[in-house]
């Protein structure tokens, strides 16, 4: 089994230029597991979910919705559920499982994330026997009233994955796979902070699990992050800049909502609006990258060489990736 393990992980990040701790991610494709059941039609539902304590796993609510009688499975082995703690709208069920006897894995903290920062997705995407995994970054993280940040990354997950880990290259449990945006292609995690909130909850044995979670709240009811998504996938700049002008007046100093401001008003060739509202997001984390490459752009696409050519500059330390990207549009325009 670990020799499987060793050469899958191995496969996957052996043209990784990031450091990662090869033992601690092995355990966390070991902590991972099926969720299973039947449905009232007979059908076979599925998704994932984390080892994260001693006889507990920690999937999405919204994986039980259609079975009475779920059970968790890994490779050949199947445990039973003895009970479950739910919080439908921060979509998180820990599940109390007879007999798991597995080892967990360290749970993480999404506020520590960095843009550009590498990530690891594991799960059963597509119902398979064994978990995949799947590489990405963070692209960008949105704290929350109730706690943590949601965590937009680039590592994609398919049907059945829900409920599965994002670890950093650490093998800490950073987030919960969880949705993506139809159209967008947009791949979002829960909190794995909110595992702790989630175990203080009641026990309970009644399945399925019913409830609407935060990412099925109706259109103005969602968050900020959220209402975005159908205007940028149409690209409509307009609606855009309306949803993102009220972010920022109710959340001033959130660095995403400036961001995505910026963004608009550089779609609609505001580039002076754009690269003061990019400004600002620098100004409240001067870890925002993106901000600092829209700048980059525009100064290009001015004219401005020095200026473009300063932002590269600081982008090779902070993200090398959008240093190489600004620099190919720099070359390009000469």
């Amino acid at each position: 089994m670990k020799k499987i393990i060793y050469l899958l992980i191995v496969s996957f990040f052996y043209h990784s230029v990031f450091a990662y701790d090869r033992a601690k991610l092995m355990d966390a494709w070991v902590a991972n597991v099926m969720i299973r059941g039947y449905a009232d039609d007979g059908s076979l539902a599925y998704g994932s979910g984390v080892i994260t304590g001693d006889n507990e796993v920690v999937t999405n609510c919204h994986v039980l919705r259609k079975t009475k009688k779920p059970w968790v499975s890994q490779g050949e082995y199947s445990f039973s559920i003895t009970g479950v703690k739910a919080d439908h709208w921060k979509d998180l069920c820990v599940l109390e499982v007879f007999n798991l006897n597995r080892k967990p894995v360290p749970i993480g903290d999404s506020r520590n994330l960095v843009k550009g920062q590498e990530l690891v997705g594991i799960g059963h995407s597509n119902g398979a026997p064994v978990p995949l995994t799947t590489g990405g970054y963070v692209i960008s993280t949105y704290p929350m009233k109730k706690g943590g940040s949601i965590i937009l990354s680039s590592a994609k997950f398919r049907l059945g994955a829900s409920g599965s880990g994002l670890f950093d290259m650490d093998g800490n449990l950073v987030g919960i796979n969880t949705f993506k945006t139809t159209g967008y292609g947009s791949y979002y995690s829960v909190p794995a902070e909110w595992i702790n909130d989630v175990r203080s909850l009641p026990l309970t044995t009644t399945f399925p699990v019913q409830g609407k979670a935060l990412w099925e709240e109706d259109e103005d009811s969602k968050p900020f992050f959220l209402k975005i998504a159908i205007p940028k996938v149409k690209k409509n700049w307009n609606s855009l800049i309306q949803v993102t002008q009220q972010w920022v007046n109710e959340e001033s100093s959130d660095t995403e909502a400036w961001y995505e401001h910026g963004y608009a008003n550089e779609m609609l060739k505001n580039y002076e609006d754009a690269k003061s509202a990019y400004l600002k997001a620098v100004n409240f984390d001067e870890n925002n990258s993106d901000a600092l490459f829209r700048i980059g752009v525009i100064e290009n696409i001015q004219g401005h060489d020095a200026e473009a050519e300063k932002i590269c500059h600081t982008l090779e330390e902070l993200n090398p990736a959008r240093a190489d990207e600004l620099k190919e549009l720099i070359a390009k325009k000469n």
